[in-house]
């Protein structure tokens, strides 16, 4: 309440009245000032608490937020895994615009192409798509760019795929689950990426 109420004394200081009258000073040129009236020690001293606090609390309760669905996302990333084919890894990745879903992978075949990822001998098909790949290209046959957006992935992306997640502008990576090779997060932490890593057990 008395943080709206020297935002209102500040809106209507012609430059005295009122606001001089409560502790309000105004400057001309600058933004008026509080400064301790009478009856006004207790309050302002709270004021200051709370303004120098709420920004830090703001800041807390969104980070707190933020993190609360990057753990949901990333349990929908593992649920689609389930849907690859591969048998000897299955990845799944989501990519997040403004809250909603844009696109979604995971790693699998081209299209036209026999669902099976390995061969006799159980190596994987030089042609099998990566499931960042996979959810970057379905954003090309759709209205929706991956500018600003974030990519939640169920294993941290190889050299081939953090290049094609920069170039499409993705600016977010959360992953779990790190990659053997650490060359594709060093690429994106580079190029200004924030990255963050989740605990698998931890979710």
């Amino acid at each position: 309440m008395i943080y709206f109420k020297l935002i209102f004394l500040q809106s209507i200081c012609p430059g005295g009245g009122i606001g001089r009258r409560v502790g309000l000073k105004h400057q001309w040129g600058n933004p008026c000032r509080f400064e301790p009236g009478p009856g006004y020690g207790k309050e302002l001293s709270f004021l200051r608490a709370f303004l120098y606090l709420a920004p830090s609390l703001k800041n807390r309760m969104t980070a707190e937020k933020q993190e609360r669905y990057d753990r949901a996302y990333l349990k929908m990333a593992l649920e689609w895994a389930k849907l690859s084919h591969c048998n000897r890894k299955k990845v799944g990745a989501l990519i997040v615009k403004n809250r909603m879903i844009i696109s979604d992978g995971y790693n699998g075949t081209p299209t036209g192409f026999e669902n099976s990822c390995e061969n006799n001998e159980g190596k994987t098909h030089w042609y099998v798509l990566h499931a960042e790949a996979n959810a970057i290209l379905k954003t090309a046959r759709s209205t929706h760019d991956c500018s600003g957006a974030t990519l939640y992935l169920t294993l941290s992306p190889c050299k081939d795929c953090s290049k094609l997640a920069h170039q499409a502008g993705i600016t977010r990576l959360v992953y779990i689950n790190r990659y053997s090779d650490t060359s594709g997060v060093d690429f994106l932490k580079e190029a200004g990426v924030e990255v963050k890593e989740f605990d698998k057990n931890n979710l």
